[in-house]
């Protein structure tokens, strides 16, 4: 993955966090703990996700750092509400759909922006719960996939089996189950 400098993420050093936070911080801390000789291997989680970050630690913690990104670029501006981040695209609807959307208070932009909101809203605890399960499962797969009671864990992670998964962990090294019930809170979150 490619890293982003607003990035939370978590590096470790085998089964032991290093840190956790913002990335310049946490690749800072990592470096420190390359140069202080860590075991590794090292390993560079975003929070969210639990997808790796890439980064490059060859060189000076200055030519670390300024290969670092930084800000997001800015949004390329088009037609549309720029400001607002509005982008134009084609949607191709059968004849009585654009007859509908036609005839709804604000127009057809209007009512097609209240139509995904309104979804939005209805299916976010759940896509939510399920982001931060799969993130999760990632994550403990990386971690833990040959630790003692891994796949019982996974299958209590997807049943919502909260007191089963936190038994089945543990016993798992201190830091990686604790990363694991932090990423885990999102999944019980079902509502």
């Amino acid at each position: 993955m490619k890293p982003s400098n607003d990035l939370s993420c978590s590096a470790f050093d085998h089964r032991r966090l290093i840190a956790s936070g913002p990335l310049a911080e946490v690749v800072r801390a990592t470096r420190q703990a390359l140069d202080a000789g860590a075991a590794g291997p090292i390993l560079i989680f975003d929070d969210r996700t639990s997808q790796p970050v890439e980064v490059d630690f060859r060189g000076s913690l200055g030519e670390v750092m300024a290969r670092l990104p930084g800000p997001a670029p800015a949004t390329p501006r088009g037609p549309g509400r720029p400001r607002l981040g509005v982008v134009a695209r084609e949607v191709t609807l059968l004849p009585r759909h654009w007859d509908w959307l036609g005839q709804q208070p604000g127009g057809i932009s209007g009512a097609l922006r209240r139509l995904v909101e309104n979804a939005t809203r209805q299916q976010e605890p759940q896509a939510r719960a399920r982001m931060a399960q799969e993130a999760t499962d990632r994550f403990m797969r990386v971690m833990a996939g040959d630790l003692a009671g891994y796949e019982e864990a996974s299958r209590a992670l997807y049943r919502g089996e909260r007191q089963r998964f936190a038994e089945l962990t543990a016993k798992w090294p201190t830091d990686v189950r604790e990363h694991l019930l932090k990423l885990a809170a999102g999944a019980w979150a079902k509502e």
